[in-house]
């Protein structure tokens, strides 16, 4: 047998080792499990029964017919950057990574598109094609080396989805791991516009609750002839938000448009990529504007002229490329950095309209305040996505449970102003009970129903996305079966 180096008396530990192909497949040992018990969303860590590496499509399809067929609860995992607790095992999960599927299937230049495996890194992809003139649009803060499988759970998004719009917006097709192990093909050869319901942008976003994807063919872009970058400072983060919707409302379109607050700016310059942002600065803005070489100049101009009257201390667009990858480096790093300033930090995900902006960060000061926890903020300002950081110390009793409901105000705060929880991270275990604050008890029942179409048992990544359901909810449930028999 495969199995036979595995030191283990459980049965499924020895089956599930013979079905990814041996002990080099399988971890089962706590000292191994230690790593899975959570991910990027590191408050809570439950441990997993154990973690299987299959190799491909036919295998993660067998480890899912054999967990159905023996009632055991599994999950999918890529790299774990997940900030919502969506690939945490609540249940004692088998783990399915994928890491091992990391291919790069093929591209299509012509028709412009690429089939990837989940386990792919999503920056790796714009740098095999980078070459050819192309690349990969979504770009998360951690696109360094977070997989484009998590990015279809999650429907990631990222500096530049103001422009070109998050990871649903560029799939093409997928091949799906259903939770009773067959395998279905959704949007095959890469045409997504088949009549009929919209499956593509169903699962994408679904957090791993209704499949595990296994292939995934996605759209590429063309490089753009011209792309230019600004950096803007000013004394007061109202000036600095206005100017966000005058470059919005002038007619311009940025690829990017993003903000970091006082207290973000402390914590980038003080970790791995600073670039000298003045100390006593209440706001910086990045804006990137791409296309047709001929229109960048104008834009800029453009640009430069909007920040000079919201009162802008200093406004310059990037001498060269390397100053331009300076500034989005020290960017990209922002949530990271605050480990810099703060031993734990709380990445909260809330959208909201952006004329609510000034509004909301007032509120989102106060709360800091009354919780006595610094909270930074950086937001993709241009599409109204907030990133309040929420910097607490877990070794001092009760700051966790400060630092979560402190969170969990700031997503109120959004919810109140007509914007949402979440706008790329997820909802995962994070924000269950606060769907609350943007669906009523009928609509997510109705959601819930939809997930048990796909996943009627519940085995795959249960505890997730969705609250405990009411009891009112649930005696409609009961009323519903019993009229059914």
């Amino acid at each position: 047998m495969k199995a036979k180096n595995i030191k283990s008396k459980d049965k499924h530990i020895l089956n599930l080792a013979d079905i990814v192909g041996g002990a080099s497949s399988i971890l089962y040992q706590k000292e191994d499990l230690l790593a899975y018990d959570c991910d990027g969303f590191t408050i809570h860590r439950h441990l997993p029964k154990a973690v299987v590496f299959p190799k491909d499509t036919q295998e993660v399809a067998d480890v899912v017919k054999y967990c159905a067929e023996n009632d055991l609860p599994f999950l999918a995992r890529g790299a774990g950057t997940g900030l919502s607790g969506g690939a945490i095992p609540l249940n004692g999960e088998i783990i399915i990574s994928m890491v091992r599927m990391k291919k790069l299937i093929s591209v299509d230049l012509e028709n412009r598109r690429a089939v990837v495996e989940p386990g792919f890194v999503n920056l790796k992809l714009t740098n095999s094609i980078s070459d050819k003139g192309y690349y990969y649009a979504p770009d998360p803060s951690s696109q360094y080396c977070c997989t484009i499988g998590g990015n279809v759970a999650e429907n990631a998004g990222g500096a530049h989805c103001l422009k070109y719009g998050v990871t649903t917006n560029h799939i093409l097709g997928l091949e799906v791991v259903m939770p009773n192990g067959e395998i279905i093909e959704i949007g095959k050869d890469g045409i997504p516009d088949a009549p009929g319901y919209d499956l593509l942008g169903l699962i994408t976003g679904s957090e791993g609750t209704l499949g595990i994807v296994t292939k995934i063919t996605v759209r590429i872009l063309k490089n753009p002839e011209g792309k230019q970058t600004v950096l803007a400072y000013f004394d007061n983060v109202e000036d600095g938000s206005q100017a966000v919707s005058d470059i919005i409302s002038a007619g311009i379109v940025p690829a990017a448009l993003e903000m970091m607050d006082k207290t973000a700016i402390e914590g980038v310059e003080a970790a791995a990529f600073p670039v000298g942002h003045p100390k006593d600065i209440e706001a910086v803005l990045l804006i990137e504007v791409d296309g047709i070489a001929a229109g960048i100049d104008e834009q800029i101009e453009q640009i430069l002229e909007v920040c000079r009257m919201r009162n802008v201390r200093e406004v310059r667009a990037a001498r060269n490329e390397e100053e331009r990858a300076r500034w989005w480096a020290n960017r990209k790093t922002g949530f990271g950095a605050m480990g810099a300033i703060s031993p734990d930090y709380l990445v909260q995900d809330g959208v909201i309209p952006r004329s609510k902006l000034p509004e909301v960060l007032r509120r989102i000061n106060q709360i800091s305040e009354e919780s006595g926890l610094r909270i930074a903020n950086i937001f993709h300002a241009g599409d109204g996505n907030l990133h309040p950081l929420v910097l607490f110390d877990a070794r001092i009793p009760g700051e966790s449970e400060r630092a979560l409901e402190a969170g969990s105000l700031c997503l109120k705060v959004c919810a109140d102003v007509g914007g949402t929880i979440t706008g790329e991270h997820g909802v995962g275990i994070e924000k269950r009970e606060e769907m609350r604050f943007v669906f009523t008890e009928d609509e997510i029942a109705a959601q819930t129903e939809i997930r048990e179409v796909f996943n009627p048992r519940n085995l795959l990544n249960a505890g997730k996305l969705f609250p405990s359901p009411s009891r009112c909810v649930e005696i409609k449930k009961e009323m519903k079966a019993q009229a059914i028999s």
